[in-house]
């Protein structure tokens, strides 16, 4: 990785690489085309030799990855918002990649994330030719701090009805930090969404999917970032009707299958461990 990527997240840059390994070493037709975060990350020609790039080993692990970033961006097309949320937005490339959408609806994308990792972004994305119009605001926060104050200085109105997504961060946060973001993301204008991604506990999951779990449950903890919460889904749907939000509902790995992979033969489909929360005000 080239010495400029060195302030981006390595989770991050792993997700971008696994979207665009989707592209390259899975046959058509693609859940979702994002090779703007392979560029963004720019990791040098010897990426696909890296041992968490293994063609076999995250074949389902990538399948997972591109159905929730395709579901929560169908998600916004289909409710017509006019703000979209992307808490944790590491290499997110949905504005790169789908400018007619805020074109069209005048849609208004906050990517919220730490500080360093942001700056770093945007100069990439400067370098790079996409710039960042004005519809995009990129927030830098202490997500400790008072981060939605933040977002609203960024210009999100929070009395108008707005789509927030938080994908591959509650199994970081402790319950009462989950809680916490819930309850406020509840107290949205009506018409707002929530959709999240959630963690099961290995022997919730598939037994040959079991051991990559817990893999990264052992991997998470020596980086010094351990889970925190892993959830089963009546658990997350307690905790979301408990924060202030009316209608919950999961959205179990069955049904990203059907929805993105129907007919498929060749074992890309996604893994059992990561599924979502989709909840209104």
């Amino acid at each position: 990785m080239t010495q400029d990527a060195v302030a981006a997240d390595h989770t991050a840059v792993r997700v971008a690489l696994w979207r665009a390994l989707h592209v390259r070493a899975d046959p058509p037709p693609h859940v979702l085309e994002d090779e703007i975060g392979l560029r963004l990350a720019e990791p040098g020609e010897g990426w696909r030799d890296r041992p968490d790039m293994d063609v076999d080993a995250t074949r389902r692990t990538r399948a997972s990855i591109v159905a929730r970033t395709r579901f929560v961006e169908d998600l916004v097309v289909e409710r017509g918002a006019e703000q979209y949320v992307v808490l944790g937005a590491g290499l997110d490339t949905f504005a790169q990649r789908r400018p007619e959408v805020a074109a069209e609806r005048a849609l208004r994308v906050f990517e919220v994330d730490r500080p360093g990792p942001q700056a770093w972004k945007r100069r990439r994305l400067e370098q790079l030719g996409f710039g960042v119009p004005d519809w995009l605001r990129l927030v830098p926060v202490d997500f400790e701090g008072d981060w939605w104050g933040r977002l609203a200085e960024a210009g999100f109105d929070p009395g108008r009805p707005a789509v927030v997504a938080s994908t591959g961060v509650t199994m970081y946060l402790t319950r009462e930090a989950n809680a916490a973001t819930f309850r406020l993301v509840a107290g949205l204008a009506a018409g707002s969404v929530f959709v999240t991604t959630f963690l099961r506990p290995p022997e919730d999951v598939e037994a040959e999917q079991r051991p990559q779990l817990e893999a990264a449950v052992a991997g998470a903890r020596a980086a010094g970032t351990p889970f925190l919460s892993l959830f089963r889904p009546a658990e997350i749907l307690a905790l979301a009707h408990a924060s202030g939000f009316r209608e919950v509902r999961h959205v179990p790995v069955e049904e990203l299958d059907r929805r993105y992979f129907a007919g498929r033969t060749d074992g890309v489909r996604p893994s059992s461990g990561e599924e979502l929360l989709v909840a209104a005000g």
